[in-house]
């Protein structure tokens, strides 16, 4: 009888440097003018698609998968991406020890708008 055994790959980097493979999944857009325009456009659709029923009929209906892709999926995560644009570059995350924090951005980087480096944390500990 023969026993195959699988040997782990040795990994020369330090494993809290390694960073994790999925992707940090965001609503935000590239400004809040834009994203509200966005808003604007799809839940005008939506709701002019509904109104417009008795004068239009059924066909009023197929405004509102247009309005579903202005607002890329749905109303829900509109809102959450007008509120990460909206704090974009005024937020901080900070973890250590496995908790994290949220504080505000220094006046530096909230002056030139630019987001700060999130820290990348272990899944393990999250």
């Amino acid at each position: 009888m023969s026993v195959n055994t699988a040997w782990p790959t040795k990994n020369t980097k330090d494993p809290a440097t390694v960073k994790p493979t999925a992707p940090e999944t965001t609503f935000a857009g590239k400004s809040v003018p834009r994203h509200v325009a966005r808003g604007v456009i799809g839940f005008g659709l939506i709701i002019g698609s509904i109104a417009l029923v008795p004068f239009a009929g059924p066909l009023a209906l197929l405004a509102a998968p247009l309005g579903l892709v202005a607002l890329r999926g749905c109303p829900t995560c509109w809102m959450i991406g007008l509120a990460q644009t909206i704090s974009r570059g005024r937020l901080e995350r900070a973890c250590a020890d496995g908790v994290c924090t949220l504080t505000e951005a220094a006046p530096a980087q909230m002056a030139t708008h630019e987001p700060t480096p999130d820290v990348t944390v272990a899944a393990t500990s999250r």
